[in-house]
């Protein structure tokens, strides 16, 4: 019988207002509203049939609940991420000890190299990774060494106008690449890329072969999308929109089982 596929979370620090910006000015965050909204994306993913894994809370860091920056994940192997910035380093040790435990083997980034799960959208054996403020030349190296002996080709992209890569562009299940062009360098780099109305329709979710999450602060890509014949789920991430988060990097999907 097969599993059902899990999604990694992270409840988020009642320092979350606190969290680092790099693009955008810094404006009020409702801490209360922003645990409602929390609850709220959690369970979008849970009623569409994931697993809920709740790796370990760290009130101590403030982007903490940006969990998706701390792995990637392929099939059974977990690269654990070096974020950028001394305030968020750390907060990879209870995702590693996680899927330690859940059974994935674990790879490293390590220094000078810097890499944020973000910068990384993977799309069949094809990994794309985002060289931005976030992720270096050093740690993409790294990384496509480890993924070398994993039979995937990893291509660099410049992100010029976004904090990650995931934050300018997606891909939808079928693989069509969605986004912002504005964030991206050449939208004629991404093969069959459909612009999309509004930056934050650019980020999209596979919750399965038909149905997608996104920000209800993209109405017209929602509508977009499901005139494509999509099932949309949306969500309110308002205040993790005010920190440059967006609802791609408040999950890992693990979409594949470790071997036993």
């Amino acid at each position: 019988m097969p599993t059902a596929p899990r999604a990694l979370v992270r409840r988020p620090s009642p320092r979350l207002a606190e969290g680092l910006l790099t693009h955008l000015d810094r404006q009020p965050v409702d801490v209360d509203l922003a645990l409602r909204q929390w609850d709220g994306y959690v369970a979008a993913i849970a009623d569409a049939g994931w697993e809920i894994v709740e790796v370990q809370a760290a009130p101590e860091h403030p982007d903490s609940h940006f969990i998706e920056d701390t792995v990637a994940v392929f099939g059974d192997l977990a690269v654990i991420t070096r974020p950028a910035t001394d305030a968020r380093r750390g907060e990879e040790e209870a995702t590693a000890e996680t899927l330690q435990r859940l059974g994935y083997r674990i790879a490293r980034i390590e220094a000078p190299g810097t890499l944020e799960g973000g910068d990384v959208l993977k799309l069949g054996e094809r990994v794309y990774v985002g060289r931005s403020t976030r992720s270096n030349a050093a740690g993409i190296g790294q990384l496509r060494r480890i993924l070398a002996g994993e039979g995937r080709r990893l291509t660099a992209v410049p992100i010029p106008g976004a904090l990650h890569l995931k934050s300018a562009v997606t891909a939808l299940p079928d693989g069509t690449f969605v986004g912002w062009p504005d964030a991206l360098e050449s939208a004629a780099f991404w093969p069959g890329f459909r612009a999309v109305p509004e930056f934050l329709g650019a980020q999209v979710v596979t919750l399965g072969p038909n149905r997608v999450l996104l920000s209800a602060s993209a109405p017209k890509t929602a509508e977009l999308y499901a005139d494509l014949g999509y099932d949309v789920v949306t969500v309110d991430v308002t205040e993790y929109e005010k920190l440059e988060g967006c609802v791609t990097c408040l999950s890992v999907r693990l979409r594949e089982a470790p071997r036993a």
